[in-house]
Parts: structure tokens; C-alpha cells; sequence
């Protein structure tokens, strides 16, 4: 366990969505803690829970964290971090510029990219920051899902740069003054990541296939970053206690297949495992026994009653009965959007109906599936998006400028900013093609895609900005979106305290934006399975809890999917 024994100052958790980081980087920071040490646990994701599994009320201040000498931790708010770097960009320019400017720049600050330019400087701050960290002995990342994480890391490179080739002043940021001062911080930011004496990468995986290979891109992507300081950490490794229990057989055969077909590189790191809990990871009791062997268990004495809620096949049937549409799967990373996204195409192909899986999710993986006549499969490439959009730019509205003006377009659309609106115009094209056809979406986690969907009212003046022309399918997203007979919204969630809370506070969120969802998908659950395991038995009984709350208090619509050894979700076809 080298990255316990011997930790550098600062521990970098990341890793595909729902395989644990949170629960890692918690148990590391209370760990640490009770060796003397002192230590600031941050979390730089915006539908962070470290409250949850902390059980402490947390500020964006290093807050004491209750009955635990040593142990501070804080929260990067994306929102209040944009609020506030809107302030402190346009702020000096108030008593200056006219009122009609002062407007534009912060119609230029209002897009998803402020928020995350944002965040980063919070996160840049505590890396560079001697003032902050000299206080501590160990600051401790608590990650957003990989694709965010990625960015993240590669924004102060992609900020740097455009700083360093810009002459017009501005950008879709506002004026690059803002971020020139900046500038020596990134600097510092990139160095101390790459540094194996500072800085440790923690990659968080669970003992299956997808999970490794998204682990494995993770760490080729840090290592091209110049980020080569990794620890691979899996999560969650199971060893039958019977051998009468089928499921219990199939769960431990289904980790160890998957350790033993680990990438190549991947299986070079140092590597910790931690084994698979009885229950969830929540409050500083459990935190302590995460990195111990679990204790031989005694089974539960019966089956725990479990709400009855209907099968994924009897929402298909009311998915179809609507002809065509927007289907758009959310929730937390890792509770299963793309494998629910699959099945739901495949079975409204299997039902007559022609359809259209793609995915806005940087680590989606709904693109392995394999098309028909039927099922058309498409992925919005980021990079291909860019590209296009930048060729469309240049070739409209660059045609009727001269030479400077070009230049001066051009390096606005060098900005990291334009990937999000390429993306953006992308997803609204897509949205708009459901008029005569299903569309399932296999959305981002949960934070990206709030920030998608509440980019619709920002992003259409960013494209008006460069592109002087808001096409058609953008103007009318929102309106599409919040059309109850265009578009259905399905929530995915595992039965477990985090995942369940965090798809609450997305439904919330997409009441406020005046969607409402169509249904809840409780995905790999053991309650419809006979076990006789004490492990899974006490898993099973804990899972009750959630499905009940989902069915009795969350959700007009449920369907629960039982674990699979598989990474399908297995839909029936229709009925004859």
C-alpha cells in the first residue's frame, strides 16, 4: 500500500464515475489524519458528496471535520467560483467602460467555460498557493468523473497557450488581462502534477472491464499530460463465502476475469486493493475499516421485503407507445446511463421502431454498439466538432472580414471555450433530429450535463458573438427540452445512499428547468435475486432502503434491472 506508507503532499483521486473516489479519498484523508498528520481533502466536482460521506456539514473554507483531530476539507462551488471570477475580471472596468460594454462582457462570462476556468483557479490556487498549503501536510483531491477530471488538468496547458499567442485582448472569457495574471499560478499548478516528489495520482477502478479500460485511457491521457506519478487503486474486490450462492460465484469470476485481462500498462503500476464492503462507506466509522480485510459475516435472516416496482420492459412498452422523441438517460457516473441507453434503443428497435443512440459524454461508451438498418449509432466527437465548427466560423463570418479581423477571429477560436459550443451546437442538432424518430442520448454525469443544459440559455449569445447567426435548432433546444411530448428524461441510479441522493438533487435541478422527468431506472440490484452469501445478503438488505425512497417519494415512474454479469442491460422483446 505504497501511496499510504510513503504519501507525497498531494494525492490526486480520479477515475470513471461511481468506482469509489470519493469513498477512497476520504478513508486516505481520515487515514493520514490519524497518523498526526494535517490534511486538506477538497473536492473539485460539482456534484461533489463529500458531506455524505463525511457526515459533516462542509463550507468552501477548510472546515474542522468533528471528533477528528487533523482532518479539514472544503468544497469548490463551480457556481459561486464563476460568480466570483465574473467579479474580479469586469469588476475594474465598471467605473471605466460604458454600461452597453460592461453588459457584453458579462454576456462573454455568462457560458459553461467560466464556470470551469473558474474552478480551476480555486484548484490552481491550493496547488501554488505556499500560504494555503504550508498549513498543511497533505492536500487530497476528491475528483469529478474522468472526463472533467481530464479537462481539468489539461486547461492550464490550453490556458497558457492561448495567453501566450493572443494579441487581440479579448476572448470568450473577456479580456485576457484576467487570465495573464493568472498566468504564473497555471504555470505552478502543471509543474507540482507532474512532480513524483509532490504529487501522486491515484487512479480508482472497480474490478470490471469497463472500469479498467476507462482507467487505462485515464492514465495514458495523465501520462501524455507529462503525468506520470500514478497509483492504481481497485475498488470493491469480491470473494464468495459459498459456493451454493450462483450470484456470489459469478460476481468473484467476474472480477477476477476482469483483473486478469487488465491492460498491460495499466497492470505495470503500483497498485492497492481494497475488497468490496458489506455496506456503504458513510460516516468516520466505516471510513476506518475501507482499506482492512472485511470480518467473516453472520447471514441476515431473511430476505428483506423490497417495494414492488415493474420491470425496465413495461417503460419500453410506454417509451414506444409515443412514435418517436428525445430519450435522454442522467444520473451519477457509473450507474449505468450508457448500458440503459443501449437497451432502451435496442428495444424500440425490436419494437419496429427506427432509432438513434449517441452520446455527449466525453467517456461515453454507447458508441461499441453495434448498428442496423434499424439502430443508427452515432458519438458527438469533441474533435471533429471543433474542427467543423471552426470551418463553418471562418467560411461565414470570416469571409466578409479582412486579414486582421480573420486573425483576430481566429485566435478567438483558439480559445478552449469554443470546444463547449461546438459540443454544444452539436447536441442541439442532434435533439432536433427526434422529430421523426427516437433518439436515445446517453447524457454526461450528472454536473456536465446540468451545466449542458443550463448552458442552452447562455451559449446561443456566444454563438451569435462569433458566428453572427443563431441557427434554428439552438434558438428552440430549451423549448424542446421542456416539451413533456418531445423529450423523456430518464434518471439512473444504483440503490445506494449516494447515487440515489445525487439523482434527487438532479431532478431538482431539472424541475427548476422546468423539465420533468419521464421515470427512474434502478440499475444492479441483488433484491429480485435468491443469495445465500452473508456479504451480498447484507448488500441486499441495505439496498431496500433506497428502493423504497426512489419508489415512495422520487419517482412517478420505476423500473429496476437486476445485477447482471454482464455490462448489458438485458431487455425482453416486446410482448407478441
Amino acid at each position: 500500500m505504497s501511496f499510504l506508507e510513503t504519501p507525497t503532499p498531494n494525492l490526486f483521486f480520479t477515475g470513471k464515475g461511481g468506482v469509489g473516489k470519493t469513498s477512497s479519498s476520504c478513508a486516505t484523508a481520515l487515514h493520514l489524519a490519524e497518523q498526526g498528520r494535517r490534511v486538506l481533502l477538497v473536492s473539485t466536482d460539482p456534484a461533489s458528496n463529500l458531506e455524505e460521506v463525511l457526515a459533516a456539514n462542509i463550507g468552501q473554507v477548510p472546515t474542522p471535520i468533528p471528533d477528528t483531530s487533523g482532518l479539514f476539507a472544503l468544497n469548490i462551488d463551480p457556481e459561486q467560483a464563476a460568480a466570483a471570477y465574473r467579479d474580479k475580471v469586469i469588476g475594474p472596468y465598471r467605473s471605466i467602460l460604458p454600461a452597453a460594454a460592461v453588459a457584453a462582457m458579462e454576456e462573454q462570462l455568462a457560458g459553461a467555460c467560466t464556470v470551469e476556468i473558474a474552478a480551476f483557479n480555486e484548484f490552481a490556487a491550493l496547488l501554488a498557493n505556499a500560504d494555503v498549503t504550508d498549513g498543511f501536510d497533505h492536500i487530497i483531491f476528491d475528483t469529478a468523473p474522468t472526463g472533467h477530471t481530464l479537462r481539468l488538468l489539461s486547461l492550464p496547458s490550453a490556458w497558457s497557450g492561448f495567453i501566450e499567442n493572443s494579441a487581440a485582448g479579448t476572448s470568450c472569457l473577456g479580456p485576457l488581462q484576467g487570465l495573464v495574471n493568472q498566468r504564473e499560478m497555471y504555470a505552478a499548478a502543471v509543474r507540482a502534477l507532474a512532480d513524483a516528489q509532490k504529487t501522486t495520482l491515484v487512479l480508482v477502478s472497480r474490478p470490471e472491464q469497463s472500469a479498467l479500460q476507462e482507467a487505462e485511457r485515464t492514465s495514458a491521457e495523465l501520462a501524455a499530460l507529462g503525468i506520470r506519478n500514478q497509483h492504481l487503486l481497485i475498488n470493491g474486490l469480491f470473494k464468495a463465502a459459498l459456493d451454493s450462492d450462483l450470484i456470489a460465484l459469478a460476481l468473484e469470476r467476474r472480477g477476477r476475469q476482469a483483473l486478469q485481462g487488465m491492460p498491460a500498462e495499466l497492470a505495470q503500476l503500483a497498485r492497492t486493493d481494497v475488497p468490496l464492503k458489506p455496506r456503504e462507506q458513510l460516516g468516520m466509522a466505516s471510513l476506518r475499516t475501507f482499506f482492512k480485510a472485511t470480518p467473516p459475516l453472520v447471514a441476515v435472516a431473511a430476505h428483506q421485503p423490497v417495494p414492488h416496482v415493474g420491470p425496465i420492459d413495461n417503460l419500453i412498452d410506454a417509451l414506444a407507445a409515443q412514435g418517436s422523441g428525445l430519450i435522454m438517460t442522467m444520473g451519477k457516473g457509473g450507474v449505468g446511463k450508457t448500458t440503459t441507453a443501449v437497451a432502451i434503443a435496442q428495444a424500440l428497435v425490436a419494437r419496429g421502431h427506427k432509432a438513434l443512440l449517441t452520446t455527449t459524454d466525453p467517456a461515453g461508451h454507447a458508441g461499441a454498439t453495434p448498428a442496423s438498418a434499424y439502430l443508427k449509432v452515432d458519438r458527438i466527437d469533441p474533435k471533429k466538432e471543433v474542427e467543423r465548427y471552426r470551418n463553418e466560423v471562418m467560411a461565414t463570418t470570416g469571409a466578409k472580414l479582412d486579414a486582421g479581423g480573420k486573425a483576430l477571429l481566429a485566435e478567438d477560436l483558439a480559445s478552449p471555450c469554443t470546444e463547449e459550443i461546438a459540443v454544444f451546437q452539436a447536441f442541439a442538432t442532434t435533439v432536433a433530429a427526434a422529430q421523426d424518430r427516437f433518439v436515445v442520448l446517453d447524457t454526461a454525469p450528472t454536473g456536465h450535463t446540468i451545466l449542458l443544459l443550463d448552458a442552452a440559455k447562455s451559449f446561443h449569445n456566444e454563438v451569435s458573438r462569433q458566428a453572427k447567426a443563431v441557427p434554428e435548432h439552438v434558438l428552440r433546444l430549451l423549448e424542446r427540452l421542456r416539451d413533456p411530448t418531445y423529450t423523456r428524461v430518464i434518471i439512473c441510479t444504483l440503490p445506494e445512499a449516494t447515487p440515489v441522493h445525487e439523482a434527487a438533487a438532479l431532478q431538482k435541478d431539472l424541475r427548476r428547468a422546468s423539465i420533468e422527468p419521464f421515470a427512474w431506472i434502478i440499475t444492479q440490484s441483488f433484491a429480485p435475486h435468491g443469495l445465500s452469501d452473508p456479504l451480498l445478503l447484507a448488500r441486499q438488505a441495505q439496498e431496500s432502503k433506497y428502493i423504497r425512497e426512489v419508489t415512495t417519494e422520487l419517482a412517478q415512474r420505476v423500473a429496476l434491472v437486476p445485477w447482471s454479469n454482464s455490462d448489458d442491460v438485458t431487455v425482453p422483446p416486446a410482448h407478441a
